[in-house]
């Protein structure tokens, strides 16, 4: 087993179709996230809804995507990560398929909201696994983590620009169709890859605990969305939630201390580089969605411009962060992974500085330049950085587990960003509301700067003999697939 272990951390590159696949999938369920917001108008007229109801549609995808990431990246132990991935995919295609008949509000939301957050929930974890899994050493992992975050935040950032032009071109039903699309060449793709650990069926799975932490997400989530009409029902739904949540935690902890599986194990987080990896991801996401669903609200809504208008304006965006994330490798060798994310909060929250300003002292649509490129380039020079930070501190055992909760804390920053951009935004659409929403956001982004520069001044090291190392519950080598317990 040693020798084949040694083989496989020894051929780190080689995997161009695998990442191919892992990458694109990323791409497109970040376009789901994004390509809706310059849709609101055409949605709403097409299927008789309002703003508000394709608001609660774009919001319940990402909240059903961060209540189930943690369950999908559990099953992937029991089942194995590329049979989860094939299956988010199948399910996925499903609901874009639906959505693009969908003849009214309640369809789109079946097919779009619940279908795809399912699949995306079921699919992302073995993306950052498998990640992880091929490519051992921080130098290597870092280029094929910046593939992987190049194309979701292109996915998140261009979505409005590929929307908008689908959508004036031919219908928004068609953005969907052009989802199964790419879903359908992510499964040839796919036909080649290889799970690098055996599936253990007889891995159990905590119903109960998915189940809370699903509830307590959900409560939180229609918490801050429920700010806008009731503030009394914003409290009762938030402290609803803190108890479900509460709930699980104590749940797991128990079971964890009587010797059972619990969907999450809570010494995940004795990890504090981990932890403060968590919540940089977190605010990234934040950013990411909250500056796109708040400024393409803006765009339309306030100044009028039709689908492809507001796409053109992301543009900016698109190129800065792709930019960045293109260069994740030759940054991994030259800086510290900590410098990184410091790095792109600072250049983002001065972008948001800068896009305030500007828009609020120029009529003209270049005013949103400066400031999404700048955004962009932030976002794109540490979301990497973040995720190798997270993944690299666990081995192999555990990739299961920590991709789970990883992704659905990203997740859950997205639905963050878009319920609270949007409530405030619902609130009054006036640049007043477009104003507040983005400095929300920058205030926020100093919360993921101050986690960054907590972090140690040396992470992500990428020793290959960290993949290996023994679990700290077991003792046991995780190689061999059966750990005791992923405007």
């Amino acid at each position: 087993m040693q020798v084949d272990e040694t083989a496989r951390h020894a051929r780190p590159t080689g995997h161009g179709r695998a990442l191919a696949a892992l990458a694109l999938a990323q791409f497109i369920c970040s376009f789901a996230g994004s390509n809706m917001n310059v849709m609101i108008n055409d949605i709403s007229e097409d299927l008789d809804t309002t703003v508000q109801g394709v608001q609660v549609a774009i919001t319940l995808f990402l909240l059903v995507m961060a209540a189930l990431m943690i369950p999908g990246g559990k099953l992937t132990d029991r089942y194995g990560r590329k049979r989860c991935f094939l299956t988010g995919l199948v399910v996925y295609a499903i609901g874009a398929l639906l959505s693009a008949a969908a003849p009214g509000l309640g369809v789109l939301i079946l097919g779009n909201s619940i279908l795809e957050g399912i699949g995306t929930a079921l699919l992302i974890p073995p993306v950052y696994i498998l990640t992880t899994l091929l490519y051992p050493d921080v130098t290597s992992r870092a280029r094929a983590f910046g593939v992987v975050m190049a194309l979701g935040g292109i996915g998140a950032a261009a979505g409005p620009l590929i929307g908008g032009l689908i959508t004036t071109a031919i219908s928004w039903r068609a953005a969907f169709v052009f989802q199964a699309l790419v879903i359908a060449v992510i499964v040839i793709l796919s036909r080649r890859i290889d799970d690098p650990l055996p599936p253990d069926p007889t891995r159990s799975f905590d119903t109960a605990g998915a189940v809370l932490s699903a509830i307590g997400l959900v409560l939180v989530v229609m918490g801050i969305l429920a700010a806008d009409n009731n503030v009394w029902l914003m409290i009762g739904l938030l402290v609803l939630g803190a108890l479900v949540l509460w709930w699980f935690f104590r749940s797991a902890r128990a079971k964890e201390a009587s010797g059972r599986e619990p969907l999450l194990s809570l010494r995940l987080f004795d990890n504090r580089t981990s932890n403060l990896g968590l919540v940089t991801q977190n605010i990234q996401w934040l950013l990411l969605m909250g500056t796109s669903f708040t400024v393409a609200a803006y765009l339309q809504v306030v100044r009028g411009y039709d689908a492809v208008q507001t796409g053109v304006v992301f543009t900016a965006a698109t190129l800065g962060l792709l930019a960045t994330s293109l260069a994740a490798e030759r940054l991994a060798r030259r800086h510290p992974q900590r410098t990184l994310i410091m790095t792109g909060f600072t250049l983002s929250i001065a972008g948001v500085v800068v896009l305030i300003t500007l828009v609020g002292s120029f009529a003209t649509a270049w005013a949103f330049v400066p400031g999404l490129l700048l955004i962009g380039l932030g976002l794109g020079v540490m979301l990497t950085p973040s995720v190798n930070v997270v993944q690299s501190s666990f081995p192999e055992a555990q990739q299961g587990e920590i991709s789970g909760l990883s992704r659905s804390v990203s997740n859950l920053g997205s639905s963050f960003g878009t319920a609270i951009a949007g409530t405030i935004l619902v609130a009054g659409l006036s640049k007043g509301a477009y104003a507040a929403a983005m400095i929300s956001l920058a205030v926020l982004g100093l919360g993921g700067l101050a986690a960054a520069a907590l972090l140690p001044p040396e992470t992500g090291t990428g020793n290959p003999r960290a993949s290996r190392r023994q679990t700290p519950r077991t003792g046991q080598d995780p190689a061999r697939g059966r750990p005791d317990q992923g405007l």
